[in-house]
């Protein structure tokens, strides 16, 4: 389905590996970089050259689910070379070119914007939130039991966001017989909690909240979970922060209080690389395909 266009994966994770399979089955002409010590798994694949004639094919380029670093810096597991993306070089992909990221910071929405190429955050999209949202609960569950000496069912959960992944953390905390409690910040949210069968807290006024729980899951990658909250939760209780870096907890204020406390981002692409990575391939698929029928009128 993908045969006659040109995609250049720069470098990545676990994830990078299902889809550059998945590119490969389906026919696209796949350049490399950052792959050195996997590149004969990938025979079919081409080593990107910066400096050559192949960036005047390429239709997408897709960078780790990390994007770059404010630098416009790339670095990759699977390779001691770091990349270094510039304006320069994305000036000359043509003009339907795509650059395919999972997230998105202001150095890297600027360089897109300066070679005036379309940017598009999959993470940002509701259908890839949302099936990853299924890795990241079944992620989530595993590091709840693993670092917790009592059930889930029974406990008192909070959820700590509304989003596609907060939706399916609550639903299936509540499922395996949690008490659960989800903090939303709008009415209409409250009552979509409510209709759930769940307790909704109101956000916006935490200081009036009893926020005491066995677990506490934070998606807000904002800083929410502060020692207001922390001081209020039992000794044994856990704290699963889920957002980005440098997510939304007073880490060292938890340490101090002795409460356990992790920061576990992108868990699709640690406990289901390949599912994880097979979602990605099939809107990056669909992605390359529509930014082509648009050039082409």
């Amino acid at each position: 389905m993908l045969t006659g266009y040109h995609v250049a994966v720069i470098g990545g994770d676990a994830r990078q590996i299902e889809l550059i399979r998945r590119l490969n089955e389906w026919g696209a002409t796949v350049y490399l970089a950052g792959f050195d010590q996997l590149n004969e798994s990938f025979r079919e694949a081409i080593n990107l050259d910066f400096d050559s004639h192949q960036v005047e094919k390429l239709d997408a380029v897709i960078l780790p689910v990390p994007g770059t670093d404010h630098e416009g810096k790339i670095e990759g597991i699977f390779s001691n070379q770091l990349i270094h993306l510039t304006e320069e070089w994305l000036k000359k992909t043509p003009e339907h070119c795509q650059v395919l990221t999972g997230i998105a910071n202001d150095h890297l929405r600027k360089l897109a914007a300066g070679a005036n190429r379309r940017l598009i955050p999959l993470m940002d999209r509701d259908d890839v939130a949302t099936y990853n949202s299924i890795p990241t609960v079944e992620g989530t569950l595993m590091l709840v039991i693993q670092h917790t000496d009592f059930t889930i069912h029974g406990s008192k959960v909070i959820v700590l966001g509304l989003g596609r992944v907060g939706m399916t953390l609550a639903r299936t905390f509540h499922h395996l017989g949690a008490k659960v409690f989800v903090g939303v910040r709008s009415s209409k949210s409250a009552a979509r909690v409510f209709e759930m069968g769940l307790t909704p807290i109101d956000m916006n006024h935490l200081e009036n909240v009893d926020m005491a729980c066995d677990i506490l899951l934070n998606t807000v990658p904002h800083p929410v979970v502060d020692a207001s909250i922390i001081k209020q939760l039992p000794s044994h209780a856990m704290i699963l922060d889920l957002a980005s870096k440098p997510g939304g907890t007073d880490f060292q204020y938890a340490d101090n209080r002795g409460i356990k406390a992790l920061l576990a981002p992108g868990l699709p692409g640690i406990v289901a690389p390949k599912t994880a990575g097979r979602i990605i391939a099939d809107v990056v698929s669909r992605l390359v395909q529509e930014g082509s029928r648009k050039e082409n009128g």
